[in-house]
């Protein structure tokens, strides 16, 4: 969505709440309360929350995508050894937080979460977040959900809860086609898959080959160091990336470590996506943190796909938060042998 799309009806009314708490920000008398804003992909939740916070003109507000900020918070906890030390040394004096893409999935996540949102309580910090998922729902698997309950009912009691849930997934349109939707999404072999020998008539094929061009690349000739190993790509220089599926997302490559790779390269080329239901939960769950992080960092992205959109994420179970990245791969242009 961008700035020149007219708002439908659920859209104005969050408008004109996000614009009450904006003009109260900085008023230490009838401080707002704050919004957590939730609903399903593609409705204009992020579109929303940047224009409240492009409006609101205090010097002493904070941005982050959800991704951005746990990585540096985890820095900073594991340099400082404390979570209110880390917390005075991400935000500082900020009165206003903005959180996109809020989720809890992981119970040592769910833990530090809570300890942030006691501290931001404190602080009388207004914080405002968007979710896909209502505050009941976070923290999901029935093991741990129970713990994380005092959270929510923190969160009820500070944040008034709206939903923009319309029909619509906007980025289905299409209107955008500048940042992350520069890119193309691109159905087939990418340029860099390699050509399978033929196998003579009756001769057996051996049991690890995989026939499908989009699992088979030429060894990547360039190393890029991480945090932790190295990255083989194809291609790395002048601001460009272009690596596999297998190295990006079948390899133990963290959301910091992604977030730190779009500070050297700001075009990203994704080449042999499979479909997602063939490879392992874990590939797919780097997949969604690297388009997630891509996203917000407005980087072009191309993807050289297995299948249109919806044949390479359906049947994919236990994976959060793919929903939301199907539909921001919808921004896409599509190419290929055919369209999502």
């Amino acid at each position: 969505m961008n700035g020149d799309i007219a708002l439908d009806a659920g859209q104005r009314a969050v408008a004109v709440r996000l614009g009450e708490v904006g003009a109260r920000v900085g008023r230490w008398r009838w401080r707002p309360r704050g919004i957590y804003l939730y609903g399903r992909p593609g409705r204009g939740k992020t579109m929303l929350m940047d224009r409240f916070f492009a409006g609101v003109g205090s010097k002493r507000k904070r941005r982050y995508h959800f991704h951005g900020f746990f990585a540096g918070l985890h820095g900073a906890v594991a340099e400082l050894g404390s979570i209110d030390r880390a917390v005075d040394a991400v935000l500082g004096d900020a009165e206003l937080v903005c959180f996109d893409e809020f989720h809890v999935h992981d119970i040592g996540d769910a833990m530090l979460m809570a300890r942030l949102l006691d501290a931001l309580f404190a602080r009388s910090v207004l914080l405002v977040v968007t979710s896909n998922y209502a505050p009941d729902e976070l923290l999901p698997n029935p093991l741990f959900h129970e713990r994380f309950l005092p959270t929510i009912a923190r969160i009820r009691a500070h944040l008034d809860v709206l939903t923009l849930d319309g029909p619509r997934d906007y980025r289905e349109l299409r209107g955008r086609r500048t940042g992350f939707a520069s890119g193309s999404y691109l159905i087939g072999a990418s340029p860099y898959a390699a050509t399978l020998p033929e196998i003579p008539p009756g001769t057996a094929e051996p049991a690890h080959v995989a026939r499908s061009p989009m699992n088979i690349a030429p060894r990547a000739r360039v190393a890029i160091p991480t945090a932790h190993r190295h990255l083989h790509a194809h291609h790395a220089e002048n601001g460009s990336l272009t690596a596999d599926f297998a190295e990006l997302c079948g390899t133990a490559l963290s959301a910091a470590d992604y977030l730190e790779l779009t500070t050297r390269y700001r075009h990203w080329t994704l080449c042999g996506v499979p479909e997602l239901r063939t490879v392992p939960t874990d590939h797919v769950t780097r997949f969604v943190n690297l388009v997630d992080i891509l996203y917000d960092a407005d980087v072009p992205l191309t993807v050289h796909a297995a299948a249109p959109l919806p044949e390479l994420s359906r049947d994919v179970a236990h994976v959060p938060d793919l929903a939301r990245i199907a539909s921001r791969l919808r921004e896409l242009p599509v190419g290929g042998r055919a369209a999502a």
